[in-house]
């Protein structure tokens, strides 16, 4: 059974928390699954709200399922979540999407 399947499987059986939402949002946004990829990342987030990597990712999601505003809205608060952690690499890493999202935004309103 693939992974995807049995973290599925896992979550239909009433297991529900972070790490299994990120797990299975990371492998949905691997096979270009981005619009479920981004619910899954943003349970993760509800369950752990410090969760770096997930909103990194889950900004990551949006923005590559069009949804540039939503995007840079959520990596904008991902880096205040890594900033507080001292995640410096994660705040690295999310301010480069959100200055690449912000760039497509502009150039689609112009």
């Amino acid at each position: 059974m693939p992974m995807k399947d049995q973290l599925e499987s896992l979550l239909a059986s009433g297991e529900d928390n972070a790490l299994l939402r990120f797990s299975l949002g990371e492998l949905l946004f691997k096979d270009g699954e981005h619009a479920r990829a981004a619910e899954h990342l943003a349970e993760a987030v509800a369950h752990d709200p410090d969760y770096s990597a997930a909103w990194k990712l889950y900004g990551k999601a949006l923005v590559e399922n069009g949804d540039l505003v939503a995007g840079i809205d959520v990596l904008e608060h991902g880096i205040t979540v890594a900033e507080a952690r001292g995640d410096n690499q994660a705040v690295r890493e999310m301010q480069v999407f959100a200055k690449r999202a912000r760039k497509r935004l502009d150039e689609r309103g112009a």
